[in-house]
């Protein structure tokens, strides 16, 4: 199915416009939710940020198109599940415990 959207007026334009943005949401939204089905509340994540050295934590909470993960150091962020890793259980005997607190 083709669209000519020459022959459309400004309103259809604009209407298609808004129709075309919320089905993208939507699709960016659907692959952020499976994306966060990987992981679980808890479960020990790495990611890098651009620029810095590989970060490891715990993830503590779903958002809407990312997840929070509080890494080793402290640090609270807020990430795209697609950069998350599931940290290897290699070294489980040298990392830190951390105790989770739910956010008010």
């Amino acid at each position: 199915m083709t669209i000519d959207i020459d022959s459309l007026s400004e309103a259809e334009l604009i209407d298609l416009n808004h129709r075309i943005v919320a089905r993208l949401r939507a699709l960016r939204d659907m692959r952020a939710h499976v994306g966060m089905l990987e992981f679980r509340i808890g479960d020990r994540v790495t990611f890098q940020p651009p620029g810095r050295a590989r970060l490891s934590g715990v993830l503590t909470r779903y958002n809407r198109k990312s997840v929070t993960v509080i890494t080793d150091e402290g640090a609270q962020w807020n990430v795209a599940p697609s950069l998350l890793a599931k940290a290897g259980a290699a070294g489980a005997g040298a990392v830190p415990t951390v105790t989770l607190v739910p956010q008010r």
